[in-house]
Order: structure tokens, then sequence, then C-alpha cells
């Protein structure tokens, strides 16, 4: 089933200059990017955007990093998109990510992880139409 699901590089890697090596990589793993774009998120868009994580003690913190600096978000799609995105990219902590995922290359440690990755194709959706109206989608 073709999936629809969301990736941001995240300030970490914007500020490493690795957004060509993270989009060689997706497109290589045969992801179809509907949309990029380069952009920043606002303190009330980050906050909407992990509200999710409202309750738990690093929410704070994923807010001010992710405000620190550009994302780019990538709306993507595949067959079996999201799962195969979060093998692409790896566990959330760079040090026990795959030998070879993007985490693992280019990601710090777990607060500075180099992407994002969408966890369910609910959220995939939801994910991709918060940072692309349905117009800018190919």
């Amino acid at each position: 089933m073709v999936q629809r699901t969301l990736a941001i590089i995240k300030p970490d890697s914007v500020e490493k200059k690795v957004i060509g090596d993270i989009v060689k990589r997706i497109e290589e793993a045969g992801f179809k990017i509907l949309g990029l774009k380069l952009t920043r998120l606002t303190e009330n868009q980050a906050k909407a955007f992990y509200e999710i994580h409202k309750d738990k003690p690093f929410y704070n913190d994923l807010v001010k990093y992710m405000t620190s600096g550009p994302i780019v978000p990538i709306a993507l799609e595949k067959e079996n998109a999201v799962e195969d995105f979060r093998k692409l990219i790896g566990n959330t902590d760079p040090a026990k990510a795959e030998k070879g995922t993007i985490r693992n290359i280019y990601g710090t440690n777990i607060e500075r992880n180099a992407i994002h990755g969408s966890d369910s194709p609910e959220n995939g959706e939801k994910e991709v139409l918060f940072f692309f109206s349905l117009c800018e989608l190919l």
C-alpha cells in the first residue's frame, strides 16, 4: 500500500550542511519526494507539531532545539513508506542506530539525531499536511 510519511532534516543536520547527502540517501532508498522546503519553525508551530509529547520531560528542550535553526521538511511517498523510512533513519538514539542508517551516520546524540520520521501511517498523513498544503504536493 502506498503511504505518505514526513521527514524533517533537523537543525543539526542543516548546520552540518548534509541536506544533500540525506536527500540522496532518501531518493536512493526509493522514496518519491512530493514536497521539500527550507523553513524555520516558530515556537508556537513547534509546540503544535510536538503536542503529542507535551507531558514528557524532554518537550521544552525539543521545542527549543527545533526552533534553534532552519529545518527541511520533506513529504515522501512509497509503498510501506513509514516502516521503510524508520528503517532507513534508524533508532532515535544514534549510538543504538544500526550501522549505515541516517541517524548512525549524521546524528550526534538522542536529542540531536539528524532527522525526524513519522511513526505511523496516520501520523504520516497528518504531519505531511502540517507542513504542506495539498496544492503543494506533487
